[in-house]
């Protein structure tokens, strides 16, 4: 289990920023462990974000993002006390969904 998504969204006139440290190892698979052996590619391959239920931020990463990625992107609309979730979907099925308030 991944640990939560650190995420900080801002209002400013009719634009909001959103800034979210994503936690996770993002191993290429092209690194060797101390015995030699490759270690398995583990990499976040879908993250979208949600306000109010509508789709802001889409995009597929691949194994060269850097392990515990920070994103930042900004909309139109949103105000404060409006929530945005952010949600991925790892190589290895796994998921994680996180959420902040607009301030």
């Amino acid at each position: 289990m991944s640990e939560p998504m650190r995420i900080r969204a801002q209002a400013q006139g009719d634009k909001t920023t959103v800034r979210v440290l994503v936690s996770h190892e993002m191993e290429s698979g092209q690194r060797k462990d101390a015995a030699g052996k490759t270690v398995p590619a583990w990499f976040i391959q879908n993250i979208s974000a949600t306000w109010n239920g509508k789709t802001v931020m889409s995009a597929q990463w691949g194994t060269a993002v850097s392990k515990n990625p920070f994103m930042q992107f900004s909309f139109k609309g949103g105000k404060a006390g409006d929530k945005v979730a952010v949600s991925w979907v790892d190589n290895h099925g796994d998921k994680r969904t996180d959420e902040a308030v607009i301030s």
